[in-house]
């Protein structure tokens, strides 16, 4: 009997054991890029920075209280690791690449699952590509070891730029401080900005210099894989506009589109959002970025959804406009297909070679012949047009890790791997009415693909699809009703 028991108990602990190490072997890390691609990456970095000077990138810090953690995109973008208070040392003396983790956390795992940290260095050697996987607390003394502290002015560099996690994109983060910078009782700095003060008291040898516009170049230069993963969020974006249009009806409040669209976000594996949804009912889309989304839509308005995921920390950037109540009217008409003749020709005239400047006069001195002979029911309509014209805000933003991505597209030679918005947008201040749709354009080696083509843009494929069932048809609210206190 004491014999059987002892067994029993010995099978037990090795049952436990072996869960143990099953739930400590099984780890998450992405699957979209190769080794052989952040060995590129990071290869473009020593090229630039040369042999007497290191690079040193922060990870995003742990999250606090019940949220998810999110990488920000520039440590993603040099590792792939997804893993917090890491930091990635880039040593131009002998191009040798260093992570830096802290310990494992056994109770964290316990309650979260594996946390790949500087206990599973050959782990994340593996998976990574690095030449070595440290503990943190060893990143001070490495610093000095590199060799360059007694040389001749070494230099280092390290992003001065906010970086982007999640639906950030570092426009708004800057405006963001800039506000609290003007509130008296409010004097944040950028964590960039104290981990640069930090590194010039304790290494005052180092001369520090901003890693962020090279970092920003080769962002804004995007390879086949990630043009392959933002195409597949702009496919999910897509999606998700369509079922808010197949959702759409008076009487439906612009939240719940939200829903809908934000239910086709998690069924295709998204993180959540690429940027808050911009969804405006009648004169509420007036405002370009309107988030709230807290009125019902109404019989005869227009409204405006501008929405994409946070899909394997890429993005993307679609918006549509439609009738709530199904049918274009003869107004609207007019002006929406001012705005999708404007679209077509911005993207007849991308092709590599050119500048921003050549497609918006292309594409200006066509609608202008597009205008000759055109008639507007109402002089402010035919004004608006003509204003469309001249603005020189069709040609919009880059496109990728973050919505408002990094790099410039403006004014510069287009190059083959570039992604940006055509986004063709008028005005009628008189009646609080704005109209614009965008697009997702890639630079090809001939010219440019529309990646967000197949969303619903003409007249009759909106209205085709407004007409099919939707998913607040399918389960109303008014079917899940709320108690009443």
């Amino acid at each position: 009997m004491h014999l059987k028991k002892t067994l029993h108990i010995v099978t037990l602990l090795v049952l436990i054991s072996g869960f143990k190490i099953h739930a400590q072997e099984k780890h998450y890390f992405q699957t979209d890029f190769s080794i052989e691609e952040f060995d590129t990456r990071r290869a473009k970095i020593f090229d630039e920075i040369g042999n007497n000077a290191i690079a040193l990138i922060q990870s995003a810090p742990s999250v606090a209280g019940f949220k998810v953690f999110r990488q920000s995109n520039t440590f993603y973008y040099l590792c792939g690791l997804e893993e917090g208070h890491a930091y990635l040392l880039l040593n131009g003396k002998n191009r040798s690449t260093t992570i830096y983790l802290p310990h494992r956390e056994e109770g964290r795992e316990r309650s979260q699952g594996k946390i790949l940290s500087a206990d599973d260095a050959d782990l994340v050697k593996e998976l990574t590509g690095v030449n070595q996987v440290r503990p943190l607390e060893y990143l001070g003394n490495d610093l000095v070891g590199t060799g360059l502290i007694n040389g001749v002015t070494p230099t280092l560099y390290t992003p001065f730029s906010p970086v982007e996690t999640g639906n950030d994109s570092r426009d708004e983060i800057l405006h963001g401080h800039a506000r609290a910078m003007a509130d008296p009782w409010d004097s944040q700095t950028t964590r960039e900005a104290r981990f640069k003060k930090l590194l010039n008291e304790r290494f005052p040898e180092f001369e520090i210099r901003d890693l962020s516009p090279l970092l920003d170049s080769m962002r804004l230069i995007k390879s086949p894989k990630e043009i392959e993963v933002i195409r597949k969020a702009t496919e999910i974006a897509g999606l998700a506009i369509m079922e808010a249009m197949r959702s759409t009806k008076p009487g439906v409040y612009e939240y719940q589109l939200d829903a809908a669209a934000k239910y086709v976000f998690y069924q295709h594996g998204s993180q959540g959002d690429g940027y808050p949804a911009i969804i405006g009912g009648g004169t509420n889309a007036f405002m370009g970025h309107y988030f709230r989304k807290t009125d019902v839509l109404k019989d005869g308005d227009l409204v405006l959804m501008d929405y994409a995921p946070d899909y394997h920390n890429y993005t993307s950037d679609v918006t549509r406009i439609w009738p709530v109540n199904g049918t274009f009217d003869k107004d609207q008409t007019a002006l929406y297909e001012f705005i999708i003749a404007y679209r077509d020709a911005l993207f007849k005239y991308i092709k590599p070679g050119v500048t921003s400047n050549d497609v918006l006069d292309n594409a200006a001195a066509d609608m202008e012949k597009y205008l000759v002979g055109k008639t507007f029911s109402k002089p402010e309509y035919l004004k608006a047009a003509q204003n469309g014209v001249k603005f020189r805000g069709h040609f919009q933003h880059p496109v990728g890790m973050a919505v408002h991505d990094v790099g410039r597209v403006h004014r510069v030679p287009l190059e083959a791997g570039m992604v940006f918005t055509i986004d063709p947008m008028i005005w009628i201040p008189e009646e609080q009415l704005y109209i614009r749709i965008e697009d997702v354009a890639a630079v090809t080696k001939t010219g440019a693909e529309n990646l967000s083509a197949f969303v619903p843009s003409s007249i009759s494929d909106i209205e085709k699809t407004i007409k099919e069932k939707g998913l607040t048809e399918f389960r109303p609210a008014e079917t899940l009703p709320l108690k009443k206190y």
